[in-house]
């Protein structure tokens, strides 16, 4: 569908949704012309889902909320139209994936907006397989969506966004649960949709480090709308004109930003700018699509012959004498009388009797106490599976699993929840008596103000920090986490991992699953390697990132940032010295705003 160069794809006035908890967003005045890209980014909870959603009329038609002011797209009213009205010229990609797929084949699925259209059937065939490409996802056509992954959901819910060549396109998070051939599927296909279908498209999205890769901030949208944590529209801004107290002003929040630009923020631009290139000229050796860098490499500056850039950015940041505790060097046998769990020749299948697919096999690991292991692999590796059923969830193949019972964090926070509200949801399970422990937990995970709401009506941030919470307060001896920082902000997700590794410093053992493998290197222990449900290398954060075979064989990316450092660092305690630095000073940034 052609774009109408005369008329704005979006245009709002006064636009603010207010629910009954008080929480909000607005008032915004936006407009947006064909082929425009934005991005919307802001703290955890600071209302970038619901201001996407009024764009397409879930919040008020769909989600109850009281809103003010006017929004208008392709020409029509949204309040008059209603969200079917409005079908054939916005797509969708929701934060959750899961929540949005109803049919139960994917090929059905990504068909099924199209059928909803009236477009020709001779026509849809087609229509479905290029948009399953664009998405990255020829490869789960035939396949069930009961069978997939978070991140093939996710590449399918954004194949069936696409498919009707919408003018608007509004996606929530679409890289969150995706590994990194996913993040480049996702690329390509928005810079597809606005170049042949002039489509514009909103962006909310955390990880945009991993959604610029090595080009930096110059592969994001160059228009950003930033929301403050009173849902308020802060910066409406070209990132040409990003100035370092903006920058800083982000990261403080809570945001999340792309490389070139996070160090401008921590460092400033007379580091940033002013002694040549940090990162040696070879870091994006051997990465697809990463091709020659202005981005990054313009910004990560000044380390001198005689300097290497884990001391260059310990020294910047005023934290060249903090010792970090040093991660084990490799795996060590649990001493007799220790608890354990641990799976033996375990294997998992799933699916109908008659097209059974196996999604785990021969899998031997062990888990401890006092160790945070991590749990990597591309999507569909069987991670997910993996953790259910060493939580006692799903039942074995073949194989075993021994040890006591292991609490689990789900993917989707919602299908945990039991309770009314969030204070009943932590305490849930708990003797009176734990009162104190419940309130530490709500503070500890910012969710005291809280306390009082439905469980269901809070924000995916703040949902997963919920999930965390609740499960910590038991005393399991196990805990395993599954993509715990999924949908947080940079502050939140630091709160998440230092949550398990004190868990881990607590004598609990802690297994948590994550795409994000900065998050891996600075606080996991270990590494178990997941690909096509065999377990590839049981390893440590460093060797993992130096071993080019083994993250080729797992499909796995790490940014430029710790391509540089694994290069370089003497061992592990380096490396984890200076991802936490950078974290502290994020963080630091937020106590001083």
């Amino acid at each position: 569908m052609s774009a109408d160069v005369t008329t704005a794809v979006v245009e709002t006035t006064g636009l603010e949704a207010v629910y009954g908890t008080g929480d909000g967003v607005g008032p915004v005045d936006l407009r947006i012309e064909p082929g425009q890209s934005v991005l919307v980014l802001g703290p955890s909870g600071s209302g970038k889902s619901t201001l996407l959603r009024m764009l397409h009329g879930a919040v008020p038609h769909a989600v109850h909320a009281q809103v003010d002011g006017e929004v208008r797209v392709a020409g029509r009213s949204v309040a008059g139209t209603g969200i079917a009205g409005l079908a054939d010229v916005v797509g969708v990609v929701g934060q959750d994936p899961e929540s949005g797929v109803c049919l139960p084949d994917v090929l059905d699925e990504v068909a099924f907006p199209l059928e909803n259209l009236a477009v020709d059937p001779g026509l849809i065939g087609s229509a479905v397989r290029t948009a399953l490409d664009r998405a990255g996802a020829s490869g789960l056509a035939g396949r069930a969506t009961s069978e997939l992954s978070g991140g093939e959901l996710q590449r399918v819910a954004l194949a069936a966004a696409i498919a009707p060549s919408p003018r608007l396109l509004l996606l929530d998070e679409p890289t969150s649960m995706l590994d990194a051939d996913g993040i480049d599927a996702v690329r390509r296909a928005l810079d597809v949709v606005r170049r042949e279908t002039g489509a514009a498209w909103v962006l909310v999205e955390h990880r945009l480090d991993e959604l610029a890769g090595d080009a930096g901030a110059a592969a994001l949208p160059d228009r950003w709308i930033v929301l403050g944590k009173d849902g308020r529209v802060r910066h409406d801004v070209a990132v040409a004109d990003l100035t370092v107290p903006v920058l800083r002003e982000l990261v403080g929040e809570g945001c999340w930003l792309p490389l070139d630009l996070e160090l401008r923020a921590l460092l400033g631009d007379g580091v940033a700018r002013s002694r040549g290139a940090l990162l040696p000229s070879d870091y994006a050796r051997k990465q697809p699509d990463s091709g020659p860098n202005d981005g990054v490499e313009a910004h990560l500056a000044g380390a001198g012959e005689d300097e290497s850039l884990a001391a260059r950015l310990l020294r910047e940041l005023g934290r060249d004498d903090d010792v970090a505790p040093a991660p084990d060097a490799a795996p060590r046998p649990a001493p007799p009388g220790t608890p354990t769990l641990r799976a033996t020749a375990l294997a998992v299948a799933r699916g109908p009797r008659a097209r059974r697919r196996e999604v785990l096999r021969d899998i031997d690991l062990e888990l401890r106490p006092g160790t945070t292991t991590a749990l990597v692999g591309a999507n569909g590796s069987g991670k997910s599976t993996l953790l259910a059923c060493l939580a006692g969830l799903d039942k074995p193949a073949a194989g075993s699993v021994q040890g006591p019972r292991a609490g689990l964090v789900f993917q989707n926070p919602e299908h945990q929840f039991t309770a009314t509200t969030v204070r009943q949801e932590v305490a849930h399970g708990l003797p009176p008596d734990a009162a104190p422990r419940v309130e530490q937990a709500l503070a500890r995970f910012g969710l005291t103000r809280l306390a009082d709401h439905s469980p269901y009506k809070l924000s995916g941030g703040q949902k997963r920090r919920l999930s965390l919470a609740a499960m910590l307060v038991h005393e399991h001896p196990f805990l395993l986490a599954d993509e715990p920082g999924f949908g947080l902000d940079r502050h939140a997700s630091v709160g998440v991992l230092r949550a398990l590794r004190d868990a881990a410093a607590g004598d609990k053992g802690v297994l948590f699953s994550s795409h994000d493998l900065r998050a891996v290197a600075g606080y996991a222990d270990r590494v178990l390697v997941l690909a096509d449900g065999a377990l590839l290398a049981d390893t440590t954060p460093l060797d993992l990132l130096r071993d080019e075979t083994l993250l080729a064989s797992a499909r796995l990316r790490p940014p430029a940032l710790l391509r540089a450092l694994a290069g370089e660092v003497g061992d592990a305690r380096d490396l984890v010295r200076v991802l936490r630095a950078m974290d502290d000073t994020a963080l630091a940034l937020g106590v001083a705003e």
